[in-house]
């Protein structure tokens, strides 16, 4: 049995959106190069021909990445989750003990994850320290830098 992938609705709308630009865009624009690149001549010294065939590489491996993972997903709703714990999903403020700043966080799939947006994959160590804490309860983190310390200020399903 293939472990299933915890993402969010809008995390697999996106995997879904790529995976759609690559089959319709980007796979006919490489197949039409390599024929394009055949027609040069010599296969070869066809550097036009090796980068289209290297870049339809690239393609179909992704294609099948994505839809390995969409077959996997196991899509989440946020909103309909409810707890006073931390889980997938759950919006999580957070005091940085260190700097003293508030930050916010969402608990994400690992493809979804981007730090800058708040954005927290659930395989960080940062968020395997969350999962399962309640409100008021301080956390320590390591990091490649040493320790930090949070505490959780609010959680929230939206």
């Amino acid at each position: 049995m293939e472990k299933k992938i915890p993402m969010t609705r809008q995390g697999y709308i996106i995997l879904e959106q790529e995976l759609s630009h690559l089959k319709s865009i980007e796979r006919p624009a490489v197949i039409k190069a390599i024929a394009d690149a055949r027609e040069h001549g010599d296969l070869s010294e066809n550097a036009e021909y090796h980068a289209a065939r290297e870049r339809q590489g690239f393609i179909e491996g992704r294609i099948s990445e994505l839809e390995d993972k969409v077959s996997r997903a196991d899509v989440m709703e946020p909103s309909k989750i409810t707890g006073d714990y931390v889980k997938f999903g759950a919006t999580v403020t957070l005091h940085d003990d260190d700097s003293d700043e508030i930050v916010v966080y969402q608990i994400v799939g690992s493809d979804e994850s981007d730090i800058k947006k708040g954005l927290l994959s659930i395989t960080s160590p940062l968020a395997r320290a969350l999962i399962g804490k309640t409100v008021n309860t301080s956390v320590e983190v390591s990091t490649p830098s040493g320790g930090k310390g949070y505490d959780i200020k609010k959680i929230e399903y939206i």
